[in-house]
């Protein structure tokens, strides 16, 4: 809105030239989402605890998250209203990756929403049935999938990915891909979810990846960068950094109220949103593959909530002391901060190796 309102005006004047800058819309999405941050804060968390709409611990989940219990959560809505409004306050939103990155934040967040309303205001034990929300999900990455496709954004790369350490090197996957990026956006989207379990965990842990993608996309979409650095131009890609950057500005003003001991959890509404945006950011930058890389914790926390069951299943024996992993240590006498901070660090490495890969191929 900003870009459309002011780059004209420095026809009359210089001072409005930054606006055209990336860089410079990019650095007040991120102040921008984290006043916002801010300033709702503390007037949500009010309003949630007097609607009475509570974290509900699960009885078998470790015992000293019994004091967790009524907790404010939803909190997600104010991290979904950090991030939308900068963008399309200092976005283009006349761009086709800002549109997709924005309808999926806004579709995905839409679902956990539901998801919570069901299972604390509604009572329903479970909220809404997971296969419903692999459906919406799947869904909606078919959807996105075939509008990247259909929009041909990127000439002959649209249906490819880059492997990560090879030059030059991109699966082609035809038409495949649509599929290709609905399990991406799933996959990303559950990661994500089944990782927010302790107080920062989950924010802190797609933080370094937000900025390591938005990086990328900086680069991707520069003229003289994307040369210097011997990877595809990919037009329009840039503007994603000012997604990316009001994701990091939400992310540390949600963090300073959900930083141990929590005032506030995101709940699905922000755990399904934050993963597939990640996962649809990957995929508009065409690195859907280092996604295993950058939220390597991520796949490793879904890794062992299915080696458990397996285990369970087949031998009757379980690998861990509970799944996902972060439990495992937690019910190993790890204490809850230590946990936390340990996964930001693993976290902030796996977001460098992934910034390397660009530079090693």
């Amino acid at each position: 809105m900003l870009y459309y309102l002011l780059t004209p005006l420095s026809d009359y004047s210089v001072v409005f030239n930054v606006f055209r800058y990336i860089s410079f819309r990019s650095v007040y999405a991120a102040v921008t989402a984290l006043l916002l941050c801010f300033l709702l804060g503390p007037w949500m968390i009010r309003r949630l605890r007097a609607w009475r709409i509570g974290q509900l611990v699960r009885s078998d989940g470790p015992r000293s998250h019994q004091v967790k219990e009524g907790t404010p959560t939803m909190g997600g809505l104010l991290i979904l209203a950090a991030i939308a409004i900068p963008t399309l306050l200092w976005a283009d939103v006349a761009n086709r990756q800002i549109q997709l990155i924005l309808g999926t934040t806004i579709v995905l967040g839409g679902l956990g929403f539901l998801d919570d309303y069901l299972h604390i205001v509604r009572g329903r034990r479970n909220g809404l049935p997971g296969r419903y929300k692999l459906i919406v999900q799947f869904t909606l990455g078919l959807v996105v999938g075939a509008i990247v496709i259909g929009s041909s954004l990127y000439g002959d790369l649209t249906m490819r990915t880059a492997v990560p350490f090879l030059k030059d090197t991109f699966l082609n996957l035809g038409l495949l891909y649509v599929p290709f990026v609905a399990l991406v956006v799933t996959g990303a989207s559950n990661a994500v979810n089944l990782s927010d379990g302790l107080d920062g965990l989950a924010i802190g842990m797609v933080l370094p990846a937000a900025a390591a993608f938005g990086a990328l996309a900086y680069v991707s979409g520069h003229a003289g960068f994307s040369e210097y650095l011997n990877i595809p131009l990919l037009a329009g890609c840039g503007e994603l950094t000012v997604y990316c950057s009001a994701f990091l500005g939400a992310g540390l003003g949600f963090l300073w109220f959900n930083a141990h001991p929590a005032e506030v959890f995101m709940g699905d509404t922000g755990s399904l949103a934050l993963g597939g945006a990640l996962g649809m950011v990957a995929v508009l930058i065409k690195r859907e593959l280092l996604l295993l890389i950058v939220g390597g914790l991520f796949v490793a926390e879904v890794l062992s909530v299915i080696l458990q069951v397996l285990s369970y299943r087949l031998r009757g024996r379980r690998i861990f002391r509970m799944a996902p992993l972060h439990h495992h240590f937690e019910l190993g006498n790890w204490p809850e901060s230590k946990i936390v901070i340990r996964f930001w660090i693993v976290s902030i490495l796996l977001a460098l190796v992934t910034l390397s890969t660009i530079k090693l191929q």
